[in-house]
């Protein structure tokens, strides 16, 4: 981008987030001991291009637990384990209308409707290869330090609060274990389910994370292959259609870039070959999305046409 338009857009991006810093709309999460802590007031905004260019304001060091979001590239890691075709007679790719945490399955098939929600994001977390428990957490932290491009780490007491809470996700893996969606380890797969939900990041992180998506699974910063690109569509399709839970159809029609939303208070969003998008601000609707996340997105989306089926060229022509 020319110097003119990164200094224009930078101020965009400063303009938009001094527009919602007032936005009080929204609970924190609570059912979560721990996130109930969080500072209501924390909002930052972060950009990364695939050029590896990167716009941010507000509080995008502070770290917080990446939550659902981390669903999107669990899954990416249970499709390079496992390949597409096995992974679909676990989990299945349907958006669904309940909410992220019903206990429910597909009727006919038995399988979760979809990664995105907690029934299926706990079976493709199952699925995670290791020859033990720390293997495939190693796995699964080496897996998000090539997205971030540094190491991460749980938050034990994040962990530990969802650990002793997560009744309805016991729920969901028994009735998955009757139907023979998870094996016999239930314990296991729902410790590195926690644990992957209680992950530390920032809102930069998710930005680069987002990018790395938009970048075909190579990270912009770093220049290393995340992910491999066959399933970068996957990944994209399940983020579009599920992404956001009972909000996906709604957000879909009015903003139209695949998106991803963690109760802690994160959303990324990504425009494919263009950028990937990261806001934080932990009050949340009544779905669990990001009320300060959700305007922003849908501001970025309409003054610069990036809804996928958005007619008019581009206003800002990112990563070109």
């Amino acid at each position: 981008m020319a110097k003119q338009e990164d200094s224009q857009f930078q101020s965009f991006v400063k303009d938009l987030h001094s527009k919602y810093q007032s936005l009080r709309d929204g609970t924190v999460a609570n059912y979560i001991p721990e996130l109930a802590k969080v500072n209501p007031d924390l909002f930052s905004i972060c950009i990364a291009t695939v050029n590896g260019d990167v716009y941010e304001v507000g509080d995008y060091n502070q770290l917080f637990t990446i939550q659902s979001i981390s669903k999107v590239f669990v899954y990416g890691l249970a499709l390079e384990d496992h390949g597409r075709d096995y992974l679909l007679t676990r989990v299945g790719v349907e958006p669904t209308g309940d909410a992220f945490n019903a206990i429910v399955l597909d009727e006919k098939s038995k399988r979760p409707y979809n990664p995105m929600v907690n029934a299926g994001a706990i079976a493709t977390t199952s699925l995670i290869k290791g020859s033990d428990v720390t293997e495939r957490l190693n796995r699964m932290l080496d897996m998000f330090q090539r997205y971030t491009g540094h190491n991460v780490f749980v938050d034990i007491s994040v962990f530990t609060s969802e650990r002793l809470t997560g009744h309805r996700n016991r729920a969901m893996a028994h009735l998955m274990l009757n139907f023979g969606m998870i094996d016999q380890n239930i314990d296991e797969a729902l410790d590195l389910y926690f644990q992957q939900c209680s992950v530390m990041v920032n809102c930069h992180d998710l930005a680069v994370m987002a990018a790395t998506l938009a970048n075909k699974g190579i990270n912009p910063i770093t220049g290393k292959q995340a992910v491999d690109s066959r399933y970068v569509k996957d990944i994209l399709s399940v983020m579009y259609t599920c992404g956001m839970y009972n909000f996906a159809g709604e957000w879909a029609y009015n903003v139209g870039i695949p998106a991803k939303s963690g109760i802690s208070g994160g959303i990324i969003a990504v425009i494919p070959d263009k950028m990937g998008i990261g806001v934080f601000s932990p009050l949340l609707d009544s779905r669990g999305n990001s009320v300060r996340g959700v305007k922003v997105c849908e501001e970025l989306s309409q003054q610069f046409g990036l809804h996928l089926f958005e007619c008019a060229s581009n206003r800002l022509n990112f990563g070109s």
